[in-house]
């Protein structure tokens, strides 16, 4: 393609490839594209991982710990196992903080992301869905529901805990994937679990996502979590199973943009891909540049501190006298 030797390229192999590690891939069916891309992702991390054998990392609890240090020592535990370029430029932190309904036992933990699901909120009067609105839906928190209830260790006892996800930073390369499968029992189908379809139309920005309101931690003047878009992964059909796919494309050397559909490539605009088939958002920071989401200012400009607080000290080499 490079060449020009091709108009288009077919990507057989590499569905071959990737399905003879994953057999849930390894057939003519119609699949996710948010489940293949994070197992893509994951699977070229792995391939590329820096770190080849990897120490045993216990989970790190960061309640009553102040956040900034919590994150440093999180992000520290992370990359004892996890250092590739995806690490570099598409991963992030969230703050994820749960409560006990019963007892008001609180947890807080740092975990790794390299893509963000937002909900999809009921739109106001039939118009379209303001993307702001999924945003601030996600960072109102939720509460689990038994499928997904967390263990209490004083009540002894797995509870639908109250749940907050804050965004702490967020990577050069941000994933957003607009939740729009719903899990149904279907009682014409002998009670079986089947995935409905959201189709409303999500209006999401094409040149400027400023995320500046939702990030809690440390923000980069030079690297501000400000975003334009450049793919998005489109569905049609009433199922994930089910259906078909497209994207459209921003081409990084013209700036123009382009609609891929099987064999046939056309030109189009951005926003020709806010409809109510938009799957997966693709967006790239507009300004600067930060590895590991701007974690490595963080940790050189921080000295090492224990789980306790306590800074360490390292002593000084004496001169060789003479």
């Amino acid at each position: 393609v490079w060449g020009n030797d091709y108009s288009i390229l077919a990507p057989r192999l590499l569905k071959q490839t990737v399905g003879s590690f994953a057999p849930q891939f390894n057939n003519n069916f119609q699949h996710d594209s948010q489940e293949f891309c994070q197992f893509l992702m994951d699977g070229l991390h792995e391939d590329l991982n820096r770190v080849k054998n990897k120490p045993y990392v216990e989970q790190f609890e960061a309640y009553g710990m102040e956040d900034r240090l919590a994150a440093e020592e999180s992000w520290r535990n992370h990359l004892k196992r996890h250092d590739s370029i995806f690490v570099d430029y598409t991963q992030g932190m969230h703050r994820s903080h749960l409560t006990c309904p019963g007892c008001g036992r609180e947890s807080v933990k740092f975990d790794v992301y390299s893509s963000i699901s937002l909900p999809l909120v009921p739109p106001k009067s039939g118009s379209t869905i303001p993307l702001k609105d999924c945003l601030d839906q996600f960072a109102a928190g939720e509460q689990l529901d038994e499928h997904n209830a967390w263990y209490c260790s004083n009540c002894k006892s797995h509870v639908c805990a109250l749940k907050l996800i804050t965004l702490w930073n967020t990577p050069d390369v941000l994933v957003l994937h607009l939740k729009r499968f719903t899990f149904e029992k279907c009682p014409d189908v002998d009670g079986r679990i089947l995935r409905r379809k959201i189709e409303d139309t999500v209006n999401f920005p094409i040149d400027r996502l400023d995320l500046t309101e939702y990030v809690l931690g440390p923000i980069d003047p030079n690297a501000p979590p400000i975003y334009k878009l450049f793919g998005v992964s489109e569905h049609s059909g009433t199922t994930a199973n089910t259906g078909h796919y497209t994207a459209t494309v921003r081409n990084s050397e013209d700036g123009n943009w382009y609609r891929y559909n099987d064999s046939n490539v056309g030109f189009t605009s951005g926003d020709a891909a806010i409809t109510g088939g938009a799957y997966l958002l693709f967006y790239q920071r507009i300004k600067g540049s930060l590895r590991w989401a701007g974690m490595e200012k963080e940790l050189n400009g921080t000295p090492n501190v224990d789980e306790d607080g306590f800074q360490a000290v390292v002593g000084k080499k004496k001169k060789n006298r003479r």
